[in-house]
């Protein structure tokens, strides 16, 4: 995945749900139709729950990778 290609980063490995698609959602709302937006979140139910709710907004999920160290990147594309 081509990270250096985002418009913006957000680093939400620290939060729990609800709170990591509120801010992914903050964060898309501040921004033009078209940027994107680099997620970096931990965890089963956030991989699960911000992608899937991302779509349901009508945003794009552009690319999702998990590494090594658990950490899940998400590139999303703002509508």
């Amino acid at each position: 995945m081509n990270t250096a290609a985002a418009d913006r980063t957000l680093d939400i490995t620290r939060d729990l749900c609800p709170m990591t698609f509120v801010r992914t959602r903050l964060a898309l709302d501040r921004m033009a139709p078209g940027q994107t937006l680099l997620v970096l979140l931990k965890g089963e139910e956030p991989r699960r729950n911000v992608p899937r709710s991302t779509r349901e907004h009508g945003h794009k999920v552009l690319a999702e990778e998990t590494g090594a160290d658990g950490v899940t990147r998400l590139l999303l594309e703002r509508v």
